[in-house]
């Protein structure tokens, strides 16, 4: 590409995603899947590195973050940014007009109205068009400066034009998570197995304050701006002040109105009562401020808040619900949540049918029993909270609720760290969860690089006994006549705390009628889904007939399974079946609840308990229960998934140490770790006083590895593998160096460099006999100092001693 054709396409690149930015983050609209937006966003970062003299500061790649910061500076603002008074009722609504009246001495005033949204105050200052800080509210008078994080967030404007654009002006708003995002991060924290994130709010303030502008990034950050704050422009009324934020490119809230009286105050709060609830954040209230600056001048503040504004806060919802039953959830960590499971209510523009209990402590605060009617409420929580417990509804006859003593997963004695309000499952080997996380970074495309081993087919392989460690993943060959049909997906499975297995009512109806799609049942489930499980059963017999799909003997099946769930006393949860009742009514007199019961305790999917009873069934039969299974292991999902396997095989002895996942050992130390002993049984007998003679290994890493070789369980799966052939030695490649200019020098790049990318200056570095270093530290004999080095890292240098040497002097120092 010529450079007049780069220039051409960085130009219609920036456009494009500028116009992607604004649809997707001021219209709400996404026009562009996230791959295909990050695709263009890449070319558009490649193109402005081969030519540099085509990056503008404006440019939107300079959004992508990559900035590490090991402690944010504080800042004062010029400005305090105050907090205000709030209140939760109309009488003082009503008293706080009466005291503005007052104090203005006559009537004739504005309020302007906003919503209140749940998220974090931040100030941000531009001069000259540029913004050139971001600082936190902090204690309100100064805060941490977090401008490189705030640059990332694309709805927030780096640059400004324009010919009525201050010198010097400063903007306030407040930066939320859009809901969609904060579900989109959850789900994948879920895929994962990591811990979710509690509520937007505080995924919000967590991402403000990464150490890694990169990450932050990601993570699609909004923000709404609600002041203006500049000597440089005559403004008086705090309308006008918006119309220029909106004029020069800032996102405002749309739901702000100009009220003339208090009583189009109170109108505006209810209107928006039930409204603000399709809002793509969270808001709880609204915010009336006198909208004229003058009148605020002369209002003044009290010591602490403006008398000129205040807060509405609508009070937290609260339903009544009755409490069916409680299961505990595992996270990767080994940490145990409980759930309860509640009968169906409105709460906040949705049907509540979970509700979070956190801990033990929790559960023994409110007292619960079995059968209780608790009050839930709804606030920024991911699900919502049980509050309290109606007294005058309990059954005298109902037991306390009684924690779990083993994990619902494993079956291993729960411990209670010390000053810790969670549980957890101290089986970090084997526990299906917690061994998830473990085998995802074995398979991770940077460790054995396993792609056709994604987590849905991890979890479904752990969940069934066939993974119980990094060995088995190669012994499936051996298994592969079992994997055909092995259930993919466990979401439609949920356990009770007793272990019994359930299957989502959707299933269990497809698989119980004929002649009626899953479709179908989902959209009936839907229109009913704040009907309790009784009514919903009743309801789907009409359903049945208005189908007219076999409607006697679908109906005759409905009433079958009533009949059975009234007979047998299994726990409730709304939208599930007890899975041996479901698999009785399909399979017939071949086994008995009994024993369906046994099995399904210690199984976790249909095909589990079918491989444990090894049943001989009709193909009927068959066809009716495969409607129950979710996705399932076909032959060419195991073929690429075995052969994926058996070319891991060839990964090299740093890839495969990196893989074990010992505590401390990242891509980095695997390295130098393999390049310093060659093999791993070297590796394993290294005293403590020869690893800490290498650069870069300390106290904390040497206790990692002393502590994973001590255990024998650990030793035998490294045997194992060195059985199946994976690599536990380096294998040495004769190198023929450029030159010796280098030798013995130690050399690090710091910046933009004109003649390497990023890469290249490391493999020049080696093949001129020097050793490139990734991190300033004594040891350094030069650094490579680039366009744009960062001013830490210089200062750490000059502290230390270490030369900074231009890049034209370290290409003559080569002779280049």
């Amino acid at each position: 590409m010529t450079p007049e054709q780069a220039e051409a396409r960085i130009a219609e690149l920036s456009q494009q995603i500028n116009y992607y930015n604004h649809q997707y983050y001021q219209e709400d609209i996404s026009e562009i899947s996230d791959y295909d937006f990050d695709k263009l966003l890449e070319e558009l970062v490649n193109l402005e590195t081969e030519f540099p003299q085509f990056l503008k500061e404006e440019s939107p790649s300079q959004r992508v973050g990559g900035t590490i910061t090991k402690e944010f500076e504080t800042a004062a603002h010029e400005t305090r940014m105050l907090s205000l008074g709030n209140t939760y009722s109309e009488e003082e609504l009503l008293a706080f007009d009466e005291r503005v009246a007052k104090g203005l001495e006559h009537r004739n005033f504005e309020y302007f109205c906003e919503l209140k949204f749940d998220g974090v105050a931040i100030s941000v200052v531009y001069e000259n068009g540029r913004l050139i800080r971001a600082v936190t509210r902090g204690d309100g008078t100064k805060g941490d400066v977090v401008t490189e994080n705030i640059r990332t967030i694309r709805n927030i404007p780096v640059y400004l034009s324009g010919d009525d654009i201050p010198g010097k002006f400063e903007v306030r708003g407040e930066i939320f998570l859009p809901r969609k995002e904060f579900d989109k991060i959850n789900k994948e924290r879920a895929e994962n197995g990591d811990p979710l994130l509690a509520n937007p709010r505080n995924a919000a303030s967590g991402t403000v304050k990464m150490q890694d502008s990169g990450i932050v990034a990601k993570r699609r950050l909004n923000c709404y701006f609600y002041q203006l704050i500049t000597d440089d422009v005559e403004i008086n009324k705090h309308d006008s002040a918006m119309a220029l934020l909106e004029k020069w490119g800032f996102n405002v809230s749309p739901t702000y109105k100009k009220c003339t009286s208090i009583k189009d105050v109170l109108q505006y709060i209810e209107d928006w009562r039930e409204k603000r609830h399709g809002l793509p954040l969270d808001t709880d209230g609204v915010v009336l401020k006198v909208n004229d600056y003058d009148q605020r001048e002369e209002l003044g503040f009290t010591a602490k808040i403006p008398r000129w504004a205040i807060a509405y806060k609508y009070q937290a919802e609260s339903a009544e619900s009755q409490l069916l039953s409680i299961t505990y959830q595992v996270g990767r960590t080994g940490a145990i949540t409980p759930v309860a499971n509640l009968s169906p209510v409105q709460l906040a523009g949705t049907t509540v049918k979970r509700a979070s209990l956190h801990n033990a402590n929790e559960i023994e605060r409110l007292g619960l029993q079995e059968g209780d009617f608790v009050f839930v409420e709804k606030g920024g929580e991911i699900i919502p909270k049980i509050t309290a417990v109606s007294l005058d509804k309990r059954n005298p006859d109902a037991r306390p609720i009684l924690y779990i003593a083993h994990c619902p997963e494993c079956g291993t004695e729960l411990i209670r760290r010390e000053s810790e309000a969670k549980h957890y499952c101290p089986n970090t080997q084997s526990c299906p969860p917690q061994l998830l996380g473990r085998i995802e970074h074995f398979v991770h495309k940077r460790a054995m690089d396993i792609d056709s081993m994604g987590t849905e087919r991890i979890r479904a392989l752990i969940d069934q006994g066939y993974v119980a460690n990094f060995a088995d993943i190669y012994e499936l060959e051996s298994k592969r006549d079992e994997l055909l049909g092995l259930e993919m997906n466990q979401d439609q499975y949920q356990k009770t705390d007793d272990g019994m297995l359930y299957i989502s009512l959707q299933k269990a109806l497809f698989a119980l009628t004929e002649g009626i799609s899953l479709s179908a049942i989902g959209k009936f489930l839907d229109e009913n889904v704040e009907k309790s499980l009784d009514e919903t059963l009743r309801n789907f017999q009409p359903f049945i007939r208005e189908s007219k799909k076999k409607v006697a003997q679908n109906i005759g099946t409905i009433q079958l399974l009533e009949g059975v769930l009234q007979s047998f006393p299994f726990q409730k949860i709304e939208d599930f079946l007890p899975l041996p009742i479901v698999l009785s009514l399909l399979i017939g007199k071949k086994v008995g609840i009994s024993r369906l019961k046994e099995v399904a305790v210690h199984e976790s999917t249909v095909h589990g308990i079918l491989l444990k009873l090894d049943l001989d069934l009709s193909q009927e039969q068959e066809d009716r229960i495969k409607k129950l299974k979710a996705n399932t292991f076909q032959d060419g999902v195991i073929n690429n998934m075995l052969e994926g396997i058996k070319a891991s095989k060839g990964q090299s002895f740093e890839r495969v140490l990196f893989a074990l996942g010992i505590r401390n050992i990242g891509e980095n130390t695997a390295q130098i770790l393999a390049k310093s002993f060659k093999n791993i049984d070297s590796l394993m007998q290294a005293s403590s006083e020869a690893l800490l003679e290498i650069n870069g290994v300390g106290e904390t890493l040497v206790n990692s590895l002393n502590e994973y070789f001590s255990d024998d369980e650990n030793l035998q799966t490294i045997n194992r593998l060195k059985n199946h052939g994976l690599n536990f030695e380096i294998e040495e490649i004769e190198r023929s160096l450029d030159s010796n200019s280098l030798e013995g020098m130690k050399i690090l790049a710091s910046g933009k460099l004109n003649h390497f990318k990023r890469d290249e200056i490391i493999d020049f570095v080696e093949a001129n006999g020097g050793q490139y270093v990734k991190s300033v530290s004594k040891s350094l004999d030069y650094i490579i100092e680039g366009e744009d080095m960062g001013p830490s890292k210089k200062e750490k240098a000059e502290k230390l001693g270490v030369k900074l040497i231009s890049e034209e002097a370290f290409l003559k120092m080569v002779g280049k």
